[in-house]
């Protein structure tokens, strides 16, 4: 819905319109329609709005709240405002506007930090408590909305952006355990590091209470279990609960907005059930968006054989674009730009260009990411579980991007710090309240790595061009619901099963028995030509090799036989280490 920006200051300086400005020129693209500012001594506010629920000026930030003392910078949407908005009128508020907004203000004003437990929704914001003295901070259940933020000595920076930090100061020194991490997990970093020592993320379902001595508290305040209902549920009780959530997730994200609402269709199961459900809701006028690309060799480049059939049996209003190779490269530069981190998906750019086109037409779209996660729909699931040794070595085979064996040979010396990918994965998987290993699996994969793989790069490449996404297959409901079903349910007919189920008689079986797909970038996965001369220019250049960050001898190894050093995902790892650069370059060299 919007990017957001401030600053709360330990030395007693007042926040510079400068540093604020500075901020919101890097966040500008997230909110296009309106922008405002904030400041007070040492706490200052800034807001890039993307105008979606009560496109007046009363709904615009920084919201003050004159009676309660309370300023709020908000990113995302609360989509049981209205249900909340009803409850604290009886409890006697007063509301001047009719936005999602406010409602937050009151909700925290009666609930202090409890709030959250009340808001269903995605959400990044902040709000300074003037009666309290302190600045509290909160991210969503799953993660779907970023919030990063630089803290020294002097005062605590935030913003929807990693540019924005970075355009103020913030130290870009490369951290080593991130680092690792990026190369091991496909671009993972999990919260609280990013790959720069001084650019910090909020973690999911986290709240931070500061003061403006610098004292900071953080607390969790939601951790789904991974375990079977203490009342067992039949197949048909599991399967009628996850038709009834999920087709509850995908219509409070329909009606909580004032404008026109679409859907990104792939061609795949997930977003086909998501018209499939709006339409079986009464929605009539449905909105569809698809993108393909060119072919290399047997490698498809567009899934329009299947998204074509999902228009023609709902009669969608159907938008359809067709990306060349050719148009590819041109644009990396700019998808790059605005990547909050290095991503390595092939689809971070197939998400930028068709982005670009959906924006034009609509403000709000609904996307399919997390059905895979949640409902256990990767090939590499079933590898995992037929695998043997402990825990993490059976999911580590199926999923990590190179062996810690050369990760050591890929970077230099003063990076080989430790194997921090596997010390976090042991932390995942000894956590407490889940079942079974594949329980472990589904729990580590839908609530922290795909926060920042699939979701991150949606967010970020939808929010380039004032698009908001959101994804009804990460409603918390629907996902401490499929979090509690039997592994084997989920994984039956090659996985999602309880969706497939769902959708017959809904959608074609030849949409519902497919074999698996990805958002398809050949260019990007089969690297070669133009795109091979590209990388190598990337990873062989001055820059690149003053950083230090890798050993140029085994880089020439993966430049000269690319398609050799492919990841367990089919992922080019050739890519993964131009990209990195290549981020670096266009991102931090020349802030």
């Amino acid at each position: 819905m919007c990017g957001i920006c401030g600053q709360l200051r330990f030395d007693n300086q007042a926040v510079t319109s400068q540093d604020l400005n500075t901020m919101m020129q890097k966040i500008a693209r997230r909110g296009p329609d309106a922008s405002g500012v904030w400041s007070d001594q040492s706490i200052g506010f800034g807001h890039q709005r993307l105008s979606i629920i009560d496109l007046s000026n009363f709904g615009a930030q920084p919201m003050v709240d004159q009676a309660l003392d309370l300023v709020l910078v908000f990113n995302g949407t609360i989509y049981n405002y209205k249900a909340l908005r009803a409850e604290l009128s009886k409890k006697g508020y007063e509301f001047f506007s009719h936005s999602d907004t406010e409602t937050i203000i009151k909700a925290y004003h009666h609930w202090g930090e409890d709030c959250v437990l009340h808001l269903d929704g995605m959400f990044a914001f902040c709000i300074w408590d003037k009666a309290q003295q302190h600045l509290f901070v909160a991210r969503d259940r799953m993660g779907i909305k970023p919030l990063y933020f630089n803290l020294t000595d002097k005062a605590f920076s935030f913003a929807s952006s990693t540019q924005s930090l970075i355009a103020i100061g913030a130290n870009t020194d490369i951290n080593s355990v991130a680092l690792q991490q990026q190369l091991s997990l496909h671009a993972v970093v999990p919260a609280p590091n990013t790959i720069l020592e001084g650019v910090k993320k909020i973690k999911p379902a986290t709240t931070l209470v500061i003061k403006p001595n610098g004292d900071i508290r953080e607390k969790t305040y939601w951790q789904p279990k991974a375990q079977r209902p203490e009342i067992a549920l039949s197949i048909e009780e599991y399967i009628e609960r996850t038709h009834e959530l999920l087709t509850k997730a995908v219509l409070k994200r329909m009606n909580a907005a004032d404008v026109p609402i679409g859907v990104l269709l792939s061609g795949g199961l997930d977003s086909s059930l998501l018209v499939a459900l709006l339409h079986e809701a009464g929605h009539e006028d449905i909105r569809t968006f698809s993108i393909g690309f060119e072919d290399i060799d047997d490698e498809a480049g567009s899934e329009f054989e299947y998204s074509d059939q999902i228009v023609d049996k709902f009669n969608t209003r159907h938008e359809k674009y067709v990306v060349s190779n050719s148009q590819v490269l041109p644009r990396l530069g700019e998808a790059v730009a605005n990547m909050n981190e290095p991503m390595v998906g092939q689809d971070s750019v197939a998400f930028y260009l068709l982005s670009e086109q959906v924006s034009k037409h609509i403000k709000v779209v609904l996307s399919g990411q997390g059905a895979d996660e949640a409902f256990a729909g990767y090939f590499w699931y079933p590898r995992m579980q037929a695998e043997s040794g402990s825990e993490v070595e059976r999911f580590s085979k199926h999923y990590v991007d190179r062996p810690y064996e050369e990760y050591l040979q890929t970077v230099n010396k003063k990076y080989h710090s430790g194997n921090h990918t596997q010390a976090w994965l042991n932390k995942e998987f000894a956590k407490a309240n889940a079942d079974e290993f594949m329980d472990k699996v589904f729990r580590t994969d839908i609530t922290r790595l795909i926060v920042d793989d699939p979701v991150k790069r949606v967010d970020n490449m939808t929010m380039a061009w004032g698009l908001e996404a959101r994804v009804p297959f990460m409603d918390y409901q629907l996902v401490e619901h499929a979090l509690s079903m039997p592994p084997r349910l989920k994984m039956a007919e090659e996985g999602k099963h309880p969706l497939k189920q769902i959708s017959r008689g809904l959608l074609p079986d030849s949409v519902i028995d497919r074999k698996k797909g990805y958002f398809p970038m050949p260019a990007l996965k089969y690297v070669r030509g133009e795109f091979l001369d590209f990388m190598a220019d990337i990873l062989t250049s001055s820059q690149c090799i003053n950083r230090e960050i890798f050993d140029q001898k085994f880089i020439q190894k993966v430049i000269h036989q690319p398609e050799k050093y492919m990841t367990a995902l089919n992922g080019s790892r050739l890519w993964h280490l131009a990209l990195l650069e290549y981020w670096l370059q266009t991102n931090v060299d020349q802030k």
